[in-house]
């Protein structure tokens, strides 16, 4: 019999903290906390397996997941001391969702299940506290009628802020216990106008439609998108966990918190968090009130005047300390805990590893390594190499000046800079039309999470560093400020007030998620230094890995920049980008526009000592590092004006007739240029180009390697080859010149030459190509584009149908297909090592700082990866994560 069900609590458990994949993240640390001794409301696990059989069969659950499930509710009974739907002694429970990995705020929780109109008189009586009973089982209601009925919870705050302005209260807290029984009967009927029926009684089929929903929302747009941003599987599932609630609302001995065991946004080995006293969780990491501080530290750092769980509760707070020390010390990573205190006893509700900042999780992988808690092998593990974009960007410049509205709590950190914008929806399409967009909320909900995505960086006015605002932003790299108590924020005007002051909807907002300032206008920003923590892994991981990272670079500071990331040469020096100065491109055109071979070398003589000079620069920046330039690839047509309103300038300009450029242009015009005339085809038709070209490239190491310093080994790239007699051409006329020149200089200088094999043509005719090249670079921009017949410019506009659709599980042209692409370059470079066993393999597409991609070339065994400077950190990690997985 397959078991569906595993219980925990009372100091044992069915399952651990190793069967994460079948009883979820949550579920497993709940197990493995029973099983270390911890308090742990007893409950059960309904395994991820049930997810997946819901979905293959319609929605419908195994026939015996019942019985076990009755059964296990059984157990929780006989430990809790309470049975479910007692009229006296009642067990409530919360039903929460638990994937492998931690999606916070993307699926369904209800709590305080097992409350109806019998079992809440119950309750009141055994708590002593009908206040408390009647607001538990008002919350009840209302999050049970929006997760599993589907009736909206705005409709229950309405009627709570219709009857507290009828009697004149302010904080929820004035309502007594009349006046919360009152309001359960208001919210009940509220259900049933919705609905058409009752409210559910059966706590029975209360506990059956919270697993549907939770289960249900696996598949919801929110956790989708969550997913699709994340790269987490369809197929994974969801666990979902029933467990005893505990109380952190039952007056001022109870409190529930959510707390981490370092600084989740810095790494300092500090402990970070936030409670409120006669509180339940969602409270808390909802942001519908903003929470107090964990300690006195933080609290005197935050200037507030609440009292800190250390200071008002120093008993429980000292206990929990120790959880912190026992948890860290098991898991061997910094925790995210939440807690609930229920007439002054602590219950762990949850641990799970804390999502982090780039710069917390160095500074804490790096810490621990030191420490000695984990091995320099599992510190180069622990850090995502994506996250690291976080690092590699500008942050606000100290002496800029700053016209700061307000300060927040600083939720994410970073700057960000851009049009305030108040919905999710303007947020995603304002980004897609290329628009830096702050997302302005009073607080974000999951359903925010494809704005979010979209946005810079997000403000609220409401919740704490916990919320979900926080938690989203921190754990995708954008900047948040939470908890900006002094905006104003009407969000059906879409306007800001604050100290007197009003900001409009598209104006500019700059966010300092560091320090938790709000500024009006756009701030001067500075590039990052990459040292300390930093320094210190990337060292480590250049110990560890095998494959080479270069960088795409053809200005000096680009290249500049490369190194500084640690960059070991050049992979792709664009030539066309260094044809596109105001004053080159007259030449070129020039060059373009002539009628015959003397009248095109007579245009290409004058490119000649800018185009070496270009490559003495790169040379000189790249001394002893490898430099692979590629010769002109673009169609022509590409440096012609494209607006009738240019041709005029332009003609004027050359000292030619505008007729004689627009006949020119309509010569050079294709229907599909990506296909057309460009590439190697340029240099069959006009070899007088490339040969400038290799002239520039040879004189310019020549001039560079005089003074005897580290070698310079330039490696020639010929682009858009499909067969071997197209490179036999071209490679002569390279070698041809080459040869020339370095013999009339009486120097010695070893070059290459190679091509990118970027057509599935020339994947296929490797081991004929690998003949004349003595090098291979796939250009998996262009090798995607013509594998799949896709233009990357065009397909925007349904790759993400693609991707919902379950047809793409990822935009192959930010990670390599490696069913289609992949088998290509797999192909390629076998075939050609057979022909030539030390030819040197690498890849420039975009995808050589994608760390799946890179993960893939050091499995194919290739020498080296190309990408952006600013993603070459980001690959260095990748690659030596790629080998450690080896292991």
């Amino acid at each position: 019999m397959t078991n569906w069900v595993y219980t925990f609590g009372d100091g044992k458990a069915e399952g651990d903290a190793t069967m994460k994949n079948l009883l979820g993240g949550k579920g497993a640390n709940l197990a493995e906390m029973s099983n270390i001794g911890l308090p742990v409301p007893p409950g059960f696990t309904i395994t991820t397996a049930v997810c997946n059989y819901y979905y293959d069969h319609q929605d419908s659950y195994p026939e015996d997941l019942k019985s076990q499930v009755n059964e296990a509710l059984a157990e929780v009974e006989k430990t809790a001391g309470a049975k479910f739907g007692d009229a006296d002694n009642p067990l409530l429970v919360s039903v929460r969702s638990g994937a492998r990995v931690s999606m916070p705020g993307m699926m369904d929780t209800v709590l305080n299940l097992g409350l109806n109109d019998i079992t809440v008189e119950g309750l009141a009586k055994l708590s002593g506290n009908a206040r408390f009973a009647y607001d538990s089982y008002r919350r009840f209601i209302q999050m049970y009628s929006d997760v599993v009925l589907g009736v909206d919870h705005y409709n229950f705050e309405e009627l709570l802020e219709i009857h507290k302005e009828e009697k004149g209260y302010i904080l929820d807290t004035e309502l007594d216990a009349d006046d919360w029984k009152e309001l359960c009967t208001v919210f009940k009927n509220k259900a049933e106008e919705e609905l058409g029926y009752p409210f559910p009684q059966d706590v029975n089929i209360q506990l059956w439609g919270a697993i549907d929903a939770v289960f249900g929302s696996w598949m919801i747009d929110r956790a989708k998108t969550y997913r699709r941003i994340h790269n987490i599987p369809g197929d994974w599932g969801t666990a979902v966990n029933v467990q005893s609630m505990v109380f952190g609302n039952m007056g001022e001995t109870s409190a529930t918190g959510v707390t981490f065991t370092r600084d989740p946004s810095t790494g300092e080995n500090a402990y970070y968090g936030e409670y409120l006293i006669n509180a339940q969780g969602e409270d808390v990491v909802a942001g519908i009130r903003t929470p107090h501080n964990l300690t006195k530290v933080s609290r005197e750092q935050a200037g507030s005047d609440k009292p800190s769980m250390e200071e008002a509760m120093p008993e429980v707070y000292t206990e929990l300390a120790d959880v912190f020390v026992k948890l860290e010390a098991h898991y061997r990573d910094m925790q995210d805990i939440e807690f609930t205190v229920q007439n002054g006893k602590l219950w762990i509700l949850q641990t799970r590893s804390g999502k982090r900042t780039a710069k917390a999780a160095l500074k804490i992988a790096v810490d621990m390594a030191e420490d000695k808690i984990i091995t320099r092998e599992e510190a180069i593990l622990r850090v995502e190499p994506a996250a690291l974009d976080q690092l590699l960007h500008p942050t606000l410049d100290p002496d800029a000046k700053r016209d700061i509205l307000t300060r927040g709590l600083p939720a994410s950190p970073g700057a960000a800079a851009g049009i305030a914008v108040f919905t999710a929806n303007e947020a995603e399409a304002m980004a897609k039309d290329g628009h830096d967009v702050i997302l302005v909320r009073q607080e974000t909900s999951p359903e925010d999470i494809h704005g979010m995505h979209a946005a810079t960086g997000i403000l609220t006015s409401r919740g704490g560093m916990t919320s979900h605002a926080a938690v989203v932003a921190r754990g995708m790299g954008r900047p948040c400020v939470s908890g900006a108590g002094a905006l104003q924020i009407d969000m059906e005007n879409e306007t800001i007030s604050v100290l007197g002051r009003k900001i409009n909807k598209h104006e500019l907002l700059t966010i300092d998620g560091s320090t938790g300032d709000v500024m009006y206008g756009a701030v001067d920003t500075i590039q990052p230094e990459l040292s300390g923590d930093f320094s210190q892994l990337m060292s480590w991981a250049d110990e560890v890995r095998h494959l080479k990272v270069r960088a795409n670079a053809e200005t000096p500071l680009d290249a500049r920049t490369a190194r500084e990331f640690g960059a070991e040469g050049i992979g792709l020096c664009r030539t066309e980008h260094m044809f596109f100065d105001a004053e080159r491109i007259v030449n070129v055109r020039h060059m373009i526009l002539a009628e015959d071979t003397a009248g095109r070398e007579e245009a290409l003589a004058k490119l000649l000592p800018v185009q070496k000079q270009d490559f003495i620069e790169l040379f000189t920046i790249m001394r002893g590092l490898p430099v692979t330039v590629r010769l002109l690839d673009p169609p022509l047509h590409e440096f012609l004006p494209q607006k009738t309103e240019d041709f005029a300038a332009v003609a004027e300009a050359m000292g030619v007739s505008m007729e004689h450029l627009k006949r020119r242009a309509n010569a050079l015009h294709e229907t599909n240029p990506m296909l057309g005339h460009r590439g190697c085809r340029l240099g069959i038709s006009y070899p007088e180009i490339y040969e400038m070209q290799a002239r520039a490239i040879i004189e310019a190491a020549l001039e560079v390697s005089k003074d005897g310093g580290a070698a310079l080994v330039p490696e020639i790239m010929i682009p858009l080859v499909g067969s071997r007699k197209e490179l036999a051409i071209l490679k002569e006329k390279v070698i041809a010149v080459a040869d020339e020149i370095i013999k009339s200089s009486g120097a010695s200088l070893i070059y290459m030459v190679g091509t990118m094999i970027e057509l599935p043509r020339a994947a296929l005719q490797a081991a004929e190509i690998a003949h004349e090249a003595e090098f291979f670079s796939f250009g998996t921009n262009d090798l995607t584009q013509t594998t799949f017949g896709i233009s990357r410019d065009d397909s925007a506009s349904f790759l993400d149908d693609y991707i919902h659709a379950g047809i793409f599980e990822q935009d192959p042209f930010v990670t390599i297909d490696q069913d289609g692409v992949g088998e290509l370059i797999k192909m390629a470079v076998m075939r050609g090592r057979k022909t030539r066993p030390d030819i040197k393999l690498g890849i420039c597409g975009e995808h050589g700082g994608d760390p799946a991609s890179v993960e893939f070339c050091h499995g194919l065994g290739l020498d080296y990866v190309s990408c952006s400077p600013y993603r070459v950190p980001i690959a260095r990690l990748a690659a030596a994560q790629a080998k450690l997985k080896e292991k």
